[in-house]
């Protein structure tokens, strides 16, 4: 027999931590004071924890969705040969892992081998995608579980009020005296008492998170994604509002409403997969269709043309040359464009030398690496890198979410496909059917 993974040991550790505070602190109640739970209390604490066994099975176990493969060839294509894709505002995405389109909002996990719809992060503790499907028993199994954990806590804490009321009686140890909890007994209650605190506290962190982001319909990779928008914006502030982009490209960068964000109801309508206010904590609730993932309803802040993500410079592909449009590939003359990119590049070079220079003469590479640039007051680790590398205030990068980003190319494996390779590859597709 192999050794188990490291998803496997995470699955056995949750399930593990289910069962010692679900069923082991019901046992002791039967042998310290009070007394065990009464009749109303053990049907609500248990309710809860079946709850959270069927949430927390459903998360692991339904299928997180998929692209389907002929969704960029159905009448998707027609409504895009007429735009510019050399505009990054016009962007066709693309996954090169599964060779197919893929739809707004949806990334390939590097573990689930797929681009999945609207995917928030790969969760090693569920070693599931939470995903548009995926989502609303993820968010169920959080609530039950920390309503469950804080029920727990009050019936501790009343065996523990109880143990230092009688602090002072004689202890078990002296015959014919007050038989109280045992040494062993006594370990048990400050172990579950404690291992449900520490647990209960990364829960609700964790709970309250996904409840802003299901009021604000984002997920936690656009959360990454609204962070660097919005850091790319104020550096581009200080050039005039343009960026430096790949061959000498200057990308304008303004700031961009998140399209998805159409009111609280209505968000959290479309991620709990349903307008019923009752069924959105019922543990037996229906998976959200496949189909649904595939197209959101946008709040209409921004022109129709502007996709999600914004362009970020970092993560652009490299422009495309035709050689047989220039005078003299090997000349470069006033006609010919690469000229203004070799001064481009030139002039990046010489800020680039003069930026590290004076860095160096300071001795200080950390402060190097964390000072301000002299030049535009930024700091600079923030935007050493590409895109893909890029760490917001939590110290996570795409690749940290189960986004397949491993070489930080553009948009995890996202590219502008030119429009007749895109017409090519879609006839090629008819063909094929």
């Amino acid at each position: 027999m192999g050794v188990p993974s490291l998803a496997q040991l995470a699955l056995a550790g949750v399930i593990s931590l289910i069962a010692f505070l679900g069923y082991g602190p019901q046992y002791l109640f039967h042998h310290i004071e009070p007394s065990a739970l009464d009749q109303t209390q053990s049907i609500v604490f248990n309710y809860l924890l079946l709850c959270t066994w069927i949430c927390y099975t459903r998360a692991c176990f339904t299928d997180p969705g998929h692209v389907p493969r002929n969704w960029g060839s159905n009448g998707f294509l027609d409504e895009v040969s007429d735009l510019d894709t050399a505009s990054p505002q016009n962007r066709i995405r693309r996954c090169r892992k599964c060779e197919n389109y893929k739809p707004p909002r949806a990334h390939h996990c590097k573990v689930c081998q797929r681009c999945i719809p609207k995917m928030d992060h790969h969760c090693p503790w569920t070693i599931n995608c939470v995903s548009h499907r995926t989502f609303p028993h993820f968010f169920r199994f959080l609530f039950y579980s920390v309503t469950a954990m804080l029920y727990l806590e009050y019936l501790l804490y009343i065996r523990l009020a109880i143990l230092f009321q009688n602090r002072s009686l004689p202890s078990v140890r002296c015959p014919s005296s007050y038989l109280g909890p045992t040494p062993l007994q006594m370990i048990l209650l400050f172990t579950f008492t404690l291992t449900n605190s520490i647990t209960l506290f990364a829960l609700a962190v964790l709970l309250i998170r996904n409840i802003y982001t299901l009021a604000s319909n984002t997920t936690t990779i656009e959360s990454w994604e609204i962070e660097r928008h919005d850091t790319l914006v104020r550096r581009a502030r200080s050039h005039g509002g343009y960026l430096d982009g790949p061959d000498g490209q200057k990308i304008r960068l303004r700031r961009q409403e998140f399209p998805y964000d159409i009111g609280v109801y209505a968000n959290v309508r479309q991620a709990m997969g349903t307008g019923v206010f009752g069924t959105w904590l019922w543990p037996f609730a229906a998976t959200p269709a496949n189909e649904a993932g595939l197209a959101f309803e946008t709040n209409g802040f921004e022109d129709p043309d502007t996709n999600w993500p914004p362009p970020d410079p970092d993560r652009l592909p490299r422009r495309t040359y035709n050689l047989a449009d220039l005078d003299d590939p090997f000349i470069h003359t006033a006609n010919n464009t690469m000229t203004i990119d070799i001064d481009a590049f030139r002039t990046r070079q010489r800020r680039d030398y003069q930026r590290f220079s004076s860095a160096g003469e300071e001795n200080d590479e950390s402060q190097a690496r964390k000072g301000d640039s002299r030049e535009t007051g930024i700091r600079l680790d923030v935007f050493e890198g590409r895109g893909g590398a890029w760490k917001d205030k939590d110290g996570d990068c795409l690749g940290d979410f189960g986004v397949d980003d491993n070489d930080g190319d553009e948009e995890e494996d996202d590219g502008d496909v030119p429009l007749s390779e895109i017409l090519a590859r879609r006839g090629r597709g008819r063909k094929s059917e």
